[in-house]
């Protein structure tokens, strides 16, 4: 029997539309009826709705199949988004682990019931005589309930029309315009949570109209949304006791690197208020993520070194000071995680994901490429000029300066085009990968120089080793500085 069948589209219609009947769109064959399946899903959230602004979902979802019923937690995320699924039979208790995943988006407060959804799905397969499969239609009975000071029912209807490679032109066509007439219409991408909450969603905006300066700030508020997106789930990650170091620091990095390249577009007051705050934060993380970084760039080292010259436990020197301190920092990270300061930088952040403070200056022509245009001049001046001195202060200038005109490139990407982007943006990876390694050469030759003079005291140890390691750094860090004076030139 051949069943396969193209992709799903989504249709929405009111509860009152009367649907089609398919039998008499869809030529004479076997038809295969499935019983009506009820499922229920149940959403918590603060009376703050503060799952609702990060775009995070937890519900408990009894599916009313042979499906395990249980707790489900969605952060969205590029690289660190999150599902957690947590089988139980209690809807009304939630697991610890994902109260704790959460604490940091909610503040705190307490989860009440937000929405429950009832569905009640009724499906059809419809075949030819040759039994190849036409259609696959199913239809769900939506009742949404939003609990508030006062609570608000909603119903309607969704429909899941999935075509057989057997379907005629003619009969997509038939299908179609037969739930065009039902007024159905094709369903925008959003979850039934979002369906919802429309009515009564106090973030929802009519669409905007279309232009340049429109588009711009679409492309701007998107770019800003993936990094703060990236930052909560990052603190997702660390309450569930993962590593999420990296990415959340460059998630913040390019934040800071937006409202530095467009000042201008942002209220002044607030936009310097979160700049200086996330720069505390990354400060918090750069000490974990600095000794991460050293630890295994040491230990590489080390590995290449011919055994005769490994004089010493020098491995276990530097694998067990870098991660005790490495512990000792990441725990003051997880302190922070429940200090008033950090707290009200995540209610900051919330609130610049729903409504960035931009100013009219967003809407000057072409503002987005200009600002990239200005962080490429710079950032080639600078670069130019570190790789023509002995200045270690315009090395690290020149790899900052390189990181902001990469990103100010991403963020113009849509606007620019994605090849004209591609090569722009490769060109100030490698300026600042290669700065990058100059400096993480220098932050390596002070950590060396501390284990040899430390090893020299010590009984059972030897510095030679160490003095080793800092003469390969610095020749790493001189081969650093010839290969970023070849990319400006």
């Amino acid at each position: 029997m051949a069943s396969s069948a193209t992709a799903t589209t989504t249709y929405l219609a009111s509860s009152q539309a009367r649907l089609p009947r398919w039998r008499d769109i869809l030529p004479s064959g076997r038809h295969a009826e499935y019983p009506g399946t009820e499922r229920h899903n149940i959403y918590l959230d603060t009376d703050e709705h503060d799952l609702r602004r990060w775009g995070c979902e937890l519900r408990y979802r009894n599916p009313g199949t042979d499906d395990v019923a249980g707790w489900e937690l969605v952060v969205p995320g590029d690289k660190l988004g999150t599902e957690l699924h947590v089988a139980s039979d209690d809807s009304n208790l939630v697991p610890d682990e994902l109260t704790v995943a959460v604490a940091g988006l909610t503040g705190g407060r307490p989860l009440r019931r937000s929405v429950t959804l009832g569905i009640d799905e009724h499906r059809h397969e419809w075949y030819d005589r040759k039994d190849r499969l036409l259609a696959r239609i199913g239809v769900e009975t939506v009742q949404a309930t939003v609990i508030g000071q006062v609570a608000v029912v909603d119903h309607w209807q969704q429909i899941h029309l999935e075509f057989g490679t057997a379907a005629s032109k003619k009969h997509r066509t038939a299908l179609t315009a037969a739930l065009a007439r039902a007024h159905a219409e094709p369903a925008p991408q959003r979850s039934e949570l979002d369906r919802a909450l429309a009515a009564v969603d106090s973030h929802s905006h009519p669409d905007a109209p279309s232009g340049k300066a429109v588009r711009a700030r679409r492309v701007l508020g998107d770019y800003l949304d993936a990094q703060i997106e990236a930052i909560a789930a990052g603190d997702v990650w660390l309450r569930r006791g993962l590593d999420p170091i990296h990415p959340t620091r460059v998630a913040i990095r390019r934040l800071r690197s937006t409202l530095r390249t467009l000042q201008k577009a942002f209220e002044p007051t607030q936009r310097s208020w979160l700049d200086n705050e996330l720069s505390w934060y990354a400060g918090l993380l750069g000490h974990v993520r600095d000794l991460q970084v050293q630890r295994a760039r040491l230990a590489a080292a080390l590995e290449d070194l011919p055994p005769e010259l490994v004089m010493g436990p020098v491995a276990a020197r530097i694998d067990t000071d870098l991660r005790a301190d490495e512990r000792r920092r990441l725990d003051e990270v997880l302190r922070t995680l429940d200090s008033d300061r950090y707290r009200t930088l995540l209610a900051a952040l919330a609130r610049w994901r729903i409504e960035p403070p931009l100013t009219e200056d967003a809407d000057r022509p072409r503002v987005i490429e200009k600002a990239a245009r200005r962080a490429e001049r710079k950032a080639d001046t600078r670069a130019r000029a570190a790789a023509a001195g002995e200045d270690e202060l315009a090395l690290h200038r020149a790899r900052k300066a390189a990181k902001r005109a990469r990103y100010a490139v991403e963020l113009a990407t849509p606007l620019l085009g994605r090849n004209r982007a591609k090569r722009k943006i490769a060109r100030y990876t490698d300026i600042q990968t290669v700065l990058g390694d100059h400096q993480d050469s220098a932050v390596a030759t002070d950590l060396l120089r501390e284990f040899g003079a430390r090893a020299g005291t010590t009984p059972g140890e030897n510095g030679f080793t160490f003095g080793l390691l800092y003469g390969l750094e610095l020749r790493a860090a001189d081969r650093a500085r010839r290969r970023a004076s070849d990319l400006t030139t």
